[in-house]
């Protein structure tokens, strides 16, 4: 059985393999970076489809990876 991946390890996580600052992402998903920061720490924890979709485009992933 595997372990499920919160939104925010794997959001991170991907971020980091990528080399990309939170800076960039945020810009990428047209959001602030504070609201990375904040779905990084856990203090968001349920971004809209809308933006989980542009997350998941930015970061190269499918949406479902990020929803573990």
């Amino acid at each position: 059985m595997s372990k499920r991946v919160s939104l925010r390890t794997m959001v991170k996580r991907r971020r980091t393999e990528l080399g990309m600052t939170q800076a960039a992402l945020a810009q990428k998903v047209g959001v602030t970076k504070q609201y990375i920061t904040m779905l990084e720490r856990g203090k968001h924890r349920t971004p809209s489809l809308p933006t989980l979709r542009k997350l998941a485009k930015a970061l190269g992933v499918p949406v479902t990876e990020l929803l573990g």
